[in-house]
């Protein structure tokens, strides 16, 4: 008898489940229905946007930055239907997505000044994708702008992310606003050099070069008289991107045309402490 009570609960609570299971099941496929078209919806509108900012010649840096924006928006919107055709009281939940999200908050402080970082570096644009900048101590091109860090290039190609709250309150030099940058070279030649040779020798290889612009002009000047040698600021302009080639070039054309001329370069001596 026991046997057949409790082959008789197994048939109940099987009859139970599946009746459960029909009932809920329109609730279940629709959800995920729901959930799949959704996140096609979502990718083919963040395409859309994108192409509309780029038709419209929206700027790359705003353009990233709004997408990627929009794309969470879309997915918490997306979440919170999903549960709520599977049935779960959204009230409730949205009360306690709110608690957990003051809680995360508090504990992210870091994240949510990364976040206002990044939304200051949109608005006020102090350097936009694509642009060279030195910020912390490290040099690179902006590669991109995220929600929370920004993503920089290196000159020997590596990857440097800087979290947008530092980067947003840090000084920043920016060597991409203007196009061009001046480069500025210092030479120490003995005090047995005429000063007037050396600086017709540097300037005739600033004017020979094909990669210094003519506009501004190159410049050379003593900037130093020390115990040991005499200093040569030398200062070429060149467009940005030629800024390392020249500054390497004049260098080395320099110390050629000054050993053909047998001008000492002074080398570097360090005074001893008293």
């Amino acid at each position: 008898m026991e046997k057949t009570l409790h082959i008789g609960s197994i048939q109940e609570y099987t009859k139970q489940f599946i009746d459960v299971l029909l009932n809920y099941s329109p609730k279940l496929i629709s959800a995920f229905i729901i959930l799949f078209v959704g996140l096609y919806a979502i990718r083919f509108i963040n395409r859309m946007v994108k192409k509309i900012m780029v038709k419209r010649e929206f700027d790359p840096t705003l353009s990233k930055f709004l997408a990627d924006i929009l794309i969470w928006i879309l997915r918490v919107l997306l979440f919170v239907t999903f549960i709520s055709k599977l049935g779960i009281e959204t009230s409730s939940f949205v009360a306690i997505l709110g608690a957990a999200g003051l809680a995360v908050g508090l504990s992210l402080q870091g994240s949510l000044s990364n976040f206002a970082g990044g939304m200051l570096i949109i608005l006020f644009k102090p350097f936009r994708v694509g642009d060279t900048i030195e910020a912390q101590g490290v040099v690179g091109t902006v590669a991109e702008i995220q929600i929370f860090v920004t993503k920089l290039t290196s000159a020997n190609n590596q990857i440097i992310y800087i979290p947008n709250g530092i980067l947003s309150n840090g000084i920043i030099t920016n060597f991409s606003v203007e196009g061009m940058r001046r480069v500025d070279l210092v030479f120490s030649l003995s005090y047995d050099t005429n000063i007037k040779d050396a600086k017709e020798i540097v300037m005739n290889v600033m004017q020979n070069h094909s990669k210094v612009l003519e506009h501004p002009a190159p410049t050379v000047s003593v900037k130093a008289l020390t115990d040991n040698a005499i200093h040569l600021a030398i200062r070429p302009w060149s467009k940005n991107e030629d800024f390392s080639e020249v500054s390497s070039e004049i260098l080395e054309n320099c110390k050629t045309a000054f050993d053909s001329k047998g001008i000492i370069i002074q080398p570097f001596v360090r005074e001893n402490a008293k």
